[in-house]
């Protein structure tokens, strides 16, 4: 739902007239504060982005050392999204040698700043490969083990509160919600039925937000991140990249590191339909909320189509099955 810190060809550098100079004088305030900044000539380059945040490239006098800074977005928190739970999760992502590694948080702005990631853009088509699918594995598979960070993410209760406030906004459900949440309700008591323990999760594995740094992949935007099912992230990975049942098992056959059970292949596909409930409601409250030149409307209605795809038929009925046991 939102872009990593990669240099578009594009790029805009922020200067010292009109708005932009206002904007380059605020952070660059900030930035100041920060000891490795403090006093050095600073320059500001706009990055690829952002629905809920804009980021920007900072280059600074006497160093070759490059930072990314990170700045919130209006009214995120109506999306699930805490800024100190990002910084926890960022911080935790680093720890394991996944995320980008946290120079600063600067208060009271809320500025996250952070270390470039020198690497490359991973394409669609590279990340489908039998051999990056081991490497995204390994990567998830690292943050799950880490250390607890604070904020739940339970997907379903998340729909429910996007729907609730999207309502208070005067925004009209589709009707394809009551189909999308009774399929809701049979995934959540399969699951339940065999209940998994809550680890760290990113919650939003878009191939925007990966960046091969030549040594493994490595993950940003950790805005959406809390305690969670560890199946959501593989299922959200599985979904976004439109992956087949085929790169599911290498997916998981590489995060289990162990031949692919079908309750937990079951589980990846239950979550496939999850995530793209979450992801059409994301798009239902936008229209409330957001500003932007964006078709929300259409956004929410083909993520709808697809999870109510998925959620019918006999595939779907063998993995309720499978899910539920052991």
């Amino acid at each position: 739902m939102t872009g990593p810190p990669i240099v578009h060809p594009d790029v805009v550098t922020l200067t010292t007239e009109g708005n932009r100079g206002e904007l380059y004088e605020q952070l660059a305030g900030a930035m100041h504060r920060v000891p490795e900044l403090a006093g050095r000539e600073l320059k500001l380059t706009s990055l690829s982005g952002g629905i809920t945040n804009r980021n920007f490239l900072v280059e600074a006098s006497g160093t070759q050392d490059r930072y990314v800074i990170r700045l919130a977005g209006n009214d995120t928190h109506l999306l699930g999204i805490s800024r100190e739970v990002e910084l926890a999760a960022t911080v935790a992502a680093a720890g394991v040698g996944v995320g980008p590694e946290v120079v600063a948080f600067i208060r009271p702005e809320g500025y996250l700043l952070t270390r470039f990631i020198e690497g490359t853009e991973v394409s669609l088509e590279q990340v489908r490969t039998p051999a990056a699918l081991r490497q995204v594995a390994d990567s998830i598979r690292r943050f799950h083990d880490g250390p607890p960070i604070p904020g739940l993410f339970i997907p379903l209760r998340i729909v429910e509160a996007y729907r609730a406030l999207a309502e208070a906004r005067g925004v009209a459900i589709p009707p394809e919600y009551a189909r999308a949440q009774a399929a809701g309700r049979r995934i959540e008591l399969a699951l339940l039925s065999n209940p998994l323990e809550l680890r760290p999760c990113h919650n939003d594995l878009l191939n925007a937000n990966f960046i091969d740094d030549g040594r493994r992949i490595r993950i940003v935007d950790w805005e959406y991140a809390g305690m969670g099912d560890p199946f959501f992230d593989l299922g959200n990975f599985s979904i976004n990249h439109e992956l087949s049942p085929e790169a599911d098992a290498v997916l998981l056959e590489a995060y289990d590191r162990d031949h692919p059970r079908p309750s937990r292949l079951a589980r990846v596909a239950l979550m496939r339909v999850v995530s793209d409930f979450r992801e059409a409601m994301w798009g239902v409250l936008q229209q409330g909320i957001s500003t932007l030149d964006v078709d929300f409307v259409a956004y929410a209605g083909e993520h709808f189509d697809r999870l109510l795809a998925n959620a019918s038929g006999p595939a779907f009925e063998g993995a309720l099955r499978d899910a539920a046991r052991a």
